[in-house]
C-alpha cells in the first residue's frame, strides 16, 4: 500500500508525542500490505472500522483514531484525520463531503 500524505499525517500525530511511535509502526505495516478489503485489514488490525467511506484504526490502545480512504484498487491510502478519542467522539469529522 502507498501512504498519500505521511507528511500530514506525522505532523498531526507529533502534537502528541506517545502517538510517534504507534503511528511509525502502523506505517511500517501499511508499507507492505497488499489489502484487498476491510476483511484484509480486520486480519492485521482487529478494530479496524469501515465508517462512511473512511477506515478507522484504533491507536495506542484505544486513545487516538486514525481515519483514512483506502482505495484497494490501486493500493493507495489517503489520509484523512489523526484525533484524539474525545475530538473523534464529536463527529466533526463526519462533515468531510466525502464521508
Amino acid at each position: 500500500m502507498h501512504l498519500m500524505s505521511i507528511r500530514n499525517l506525522r505532523a498531526d500525530a507529533g502534537k502528541y508525542p506517545d502517538a510517534t511511535e504507534p503511528i511509525e509502526a502502523w506505517y511500517r505495516v501499511v508499507k507492505s500490505a497488499s489489502w484487498q478489503n476491510i476483511e484484509n485489514v480486520r486480519q492485521v488490525y482487529p478494530s479496524a472500522d469501515a465508517v462512511g467511506n473512511f477506515t478507522v484504526f484504533n491507536i495506542k490502545g484505544n486513545a487516538y483514531r486514525l481515519i483514512v480512504d483506502i482505495d484497494y484498487e490501486t493500493q493507495t491510502i489517503y489520509y484523512k484525520y489523526f484525533l484524539t478519542h474525545a475530538d473523534y467522539n464529536k463527529d466533526k469529522w463526519k462533515n468531510n463531503p466525502y464521508y
